[in-house]
């Protein structure tokens, strides 16, 4: 093993380190290690520290800090009351190493004892990471704020310290690959990014849309208007973003996972803190428990991507959606899979849309397929969360959709690489909050700027976040208003193009005739300038009907070929979750499920989500009783929408856990 410390940010008011370490395991490929260390003083240390180190991770870490202890500089590190900590990726899973104050530059101790973490610091108290923009989410809307913050900074010739955390174990693990990529806000951010090579290399060449029935397809006029965009891996760009943020100096902590709002005694939002790590299922601390960290900053900006814990609580305990008289948001989850196919197939650019079968009249829906770079095609289907059948299950749809007779011709004699879902916003811009609290904004798709009839909202997301970070930059160096985000975003190409686009999605409601029918005039006729907008229907979990009003839909056994099974599928996702944790998924009365759900709705948790997360199984006197497996959870947050009682909290698990989508 090689390790070395290297200085990989300074400022005027922090200062941060990275160990790395390559382990070369028998199977000759490496593993590559690192840990943080930041301070929020402000010693002068040589950029050019690089150490070796010992022939193990412990020794290494523990070298690490002994090495800067005797550094002439080290001392300002340690002094009592200063904020030290040491964030580790070890084997791809983020720790927290050590936090809190160091006392004396002799208290390191082997900070791994059988096999498991052991924390520097006391458990009584969490220690506090100063910054002045703190974001949650490494997304496209995270990573965009965070860039255009230090352009600002650079443009200025001012510094300011802006940390972006992520609960996946690094940026882009839980964005699955598969986008048709709009560059229009990427223009605006890194006009060069086709210089510096960013992941965007595959025009959409071909752009098709059709309306299945069960053995035919019928071509439509296409209403998406791809010239000029691009199909993507989101995740690959992700990453690359990531990259150009760091080289700006931003602070990015992958694995840890954001669970609680900070507020002042002004109820003003003070930062966030993440999720104490090391407690058992049963609430008791392991041997390796570590209180979560503080982090803290001037503004926050919350980035966490459709439904984030931390943005609802927001909206809700501020009544973001109330001050702007904002219609509830509506959702959709996307069922995705990757797949490498027959090079003879393959069509690099092209993309295809549906709508119909398999989906009812009543349930709004429909298909995409994307052929990106290296013979891969990223294929899903998006079904609206307010369907009414509560037999209906998605994940079995799509298994069906993928049997159409002009799909799985494409998809036969190819591989299944990757398999994820996720729920996104669909309420467009009748469902837009008031995105302003004290201390912070919300971003992204945390707020909903999702172009429904694009199926687009990457391009909104990052114009948002570059537009929050240029308030936030005001609100810091300028002394201006958080407000200003409000109004940038209301005379942005936003605002207009949500504008447009606000009546296609609420035509729906009336079915699939009239909904085509309605949104066709309000594209190509009236091409969004109604003197009316259409507000939505029911919220997602009222919709749901009594299952006595259906009958139960019985899906084909999968064929191994083109259809697969949950449990085969889910390992596809790299989902995996530290087991012995408390579920993250809440039941706010444990007895709902047996005595609502399953009578009245026939336990639509069982079908509504696509890991096979809740399951009905016999106790010991054969009653039917809902089994949580948690560990399988793609954190897709379906669950939290489709409830038919909102009986389901999700919050977030443990850093690092979750789906691990690799780049494509």
């Amino acid at each position: 093993m090689v390790g070395f410390l290297s200085v990989f940010h300074k400022s005027k008011t922090r200062i941060s380190f990275r160990v790395y370490s390559a382990i070369q395991h028998s199977a000759s490929k490496f593993c590559y290690r690192h840990a943080h260390l930041s301070n929020s003083i402000n010693p002068i240390i040589s950029p050019s520290i690089r150490p070796n180190f010992g022939s193990t991770i412990s020794s290494t870490l523990f070298s690490a800090l002994r090495y800067l202890s005797k550094h002439p500089n080290f001392s300002n590190l340690t002094k009592r009351g200063t904020g030290f900590s040491l964030f580790c990726v070890l084997g791809g899973e983020s720790r927290i190493f050590s936090s809190g104050t160091l006392l004396n530059r002799t208290s390191f101790r082997n900070p791994i004892s059988n096999g498991r973490l052991r924390s520097f610091s006391s458990e009584s108290y969490r220690e506090s990471i100063n910054y002045d923009v703190v974001i949650v989410g490494a997304g496209p809307a995270g990573l965009s704020a965070a860039i255009r913050l230090k352009q600002l900074c650079q443009e200025r010739d001012v510094d300011l310290s802006v940390c972006v955390v992520e609960k996946g174990a690094e940026v882009g693990a839980h964005i699955i690959s598969g986008n048709v990529f709009e560059p229009r806000a990427l223009d605006e951010l890194l006009p060069q990014w086709r210089q510096e090579g960013a992941p965007i290399n595959v025009p959409v060449s071909d752009d098709r849309f059709w309306l299945l029935t069960k053995n035919h397809a019928f071509s439509l006029p296409c209403p998406f208007d791809n010239d000029g965009n691009y199909v993507i891996s989101l995740s690959e760009l992700a990453r690359w973003m990531g990259r150009k943020a760091e080289e700006l100096g931003v602070d990015i902590y992958p694995g840890f996972s954001a669970s609680e709002i900070l507020y002042d005694g002004n109820d003003k939002v003070v930062g966030i803190a993440t999720k104490d790590m090391g407690v058992a299922k049963d609430g008791s601390k392991m041997e390796n428990f570590q209180r979560g960290v503080e982090l803290k900053g001037h503004i926050t900006l919350l980035a966490e991507g459709c439904r984030g814990s931390l943005s609802e609580k927001i909206m809700r305990h501020y009544k973001l959606r109330e001050k702007e008289k904002a219609e509830h948001q509506t959702y959709a989850i996307g069922i995705k899979e990757v797949w490498e196919i027959d090079e003879g197939k393959h069509k690099p650019g092209s993309v295809l849309h549906t709508l119909g079968w398999p989906l009812d009249s009543k349930t709004y829906g429909g298909s995409f397929l994307y052929q990106m770079k290296d013979r891969q095609v990223s294929i899903g289907l998006v079904v609206a969360l307010d369907y009414q059948n509560p037999f209906l299950n998605p994940y079995e749809e799509f298994q069906k959709f993928k049997q159409h007779p002009s799909i799985k011709p494409l998809l036969e004699g190819g591989t299944v690489l990757q398999y994820g879902a996720r729920t996104l916003n669909e309420g467009g811009f009748q469902s837009i909050p008031y995105p302003v609290f004290p201390g912070g904004a919300i971003i992204g798709c945390s707020a909903g700027f999702l172009n429904v009839p694009k199926i687009k909202g990457t391009h909104t997301a990052m114009k948002s976040g570059m537009l929050a970070a240029e308030a936030a930059f005001g609100v810091i160096n300028e002394n201006t208003s958080m407000e200003t985000y409000w109004e940038k975003l209301k005379k942005s190409w936003i605002w207009k193009e949500l504008y447009r686009a606000r009546n296609y999605r609420p035509a729906f409601k009336y079915g699939l005739i009239p909904g085509v029918a309605f949104s066709a005039i309000e594209h190509y006729i009236l091409k969004g300038r109604s003197p009316l907008t259409v507000k939505h229907g029911k919220l997602d979990h009222e919709a749901t009907d009594a299952a006595r009003l259906h009958t139960p839909i019985q899906y084909s056994k999968p064929d191994g070929l083109v259809s697969f099974d949950v449990p085969t599928s889910l390992y596809r996702s790299n989902t995996n979750h530290e087991h012995d944790q408390p579920a993250h998924l809440h039941l706010k009365d444990p007895s709902i499920p047996e005595l609502v759900n399953l009578p009245e709705f026939a336990g639509p948790e069982s079908r509504y989500c696509p890991a096979r997360v809740y399951e009905y199984v016999p106790d010991e006197k054969g009653q039917q009783k809902l089994q949580i497996n948690a560990q399988n959870c793609l954190h897709c947050k379906a669950c939290d929408i489709k409830d038919p009682k909102q009986n389901i909290e999700w919050t977030v698990p443990e850093g690092g856990g979750g789906p691990g989508y690799s780049v494509m």
